[in-house]
């Protein structure tokens, strides 16, 4: 599985990176504005850093705008990936960037209906989200798991980023269900490195070796 980390934050971009274990990295315009930054040179300064894909999502609603919008996004960098909403004319930008090879990526997405359109359309990767799933009573992993069944059975050159992925539960259901990817928060890559045995387990290990040199 590939890992994401779903924030514009430099810092935590460089911290993770270091890990060894960053993938790519997924943006939108709230998490930019939280950083109070130029968005485009926000979106390059990230490039920089991240040797992976970096998805960037348009403003407009529309799809000429889309369209405009993407192209100069994918102009940054090579590696910038086009992030637009599921709508109908989400649908067309998609194919006119993606027939350009722009890649895409269609977010927003809550159903394998909507997951086949985005990847007949031509997206390079759909992200649909778990975490808003749940909050309104549906099991958000099962709709992602859903979704990656159509991109596997149909063979589609998409792959599947498991959006708004909220702890590490849901990080363990994603390896169950073989995501091809997982976009989370720093928070959660903190978590996902805890573990109370590891903690006791070096805890003793100190106690032992303190004992052995008295």
């Amino acid at each position: 599985m590939k890992i994401f980390l779903d924030t514009a934050n430099i810092e935590e971009i460089k911290e993770v990176k270091d890990l060894g274990i960053l993938d790519g990295v997924t943006t939108n315009p709230s998490l930019i504005a939280k950083e109070k930054k130029d968005f485009k040179k926000t979106i390059a300064a990230i490039c920089e850093v991240v040797n992976g894909t970096v998805s960037a999502e348009v403003i407009a609603l529309d799809w000429e705008t889309m369209v405009k919008e993407g192209r100069e996004l994918a102009a940054i960098s090579e590696h910038v990936v086009v992030k637009v909403p599921f709508t109908k004319d989400g649908l067309k930008a998609t194919s006119i960037m993606a027939a350009e090879g722009i890649d895409v990526n269609v977010t927003l997405i809550f159903s394998a209906n909507q997951a086949l359109l985005a990847c007949k359309a031509g997206a390079a990767y759909i992200s649909p989200f778990a975490g808003r799933l749940d909050d309104i009573g549906h099991d958000g992993i099962e709709v992602v798991g859903q979704c990656q069944a159509v991109v596997d059975t149909y063979d589609y050159d998409t792959e599947v980023i498991a959006a708004s992925i909220r702890s590490t539960a849901h990080m363990l259901q994603c390896q169950e269900i073989a995501a091809d990817i997982a976009t989370i928060p720093y928070k959660v890559i903190e978590q996902m490195m805890k573990h109370p045995l590891t903690t006791s387990g070096i805890e003793q290990f100190l106690a032992d070796w303190e004992n052995a040199v008295k």
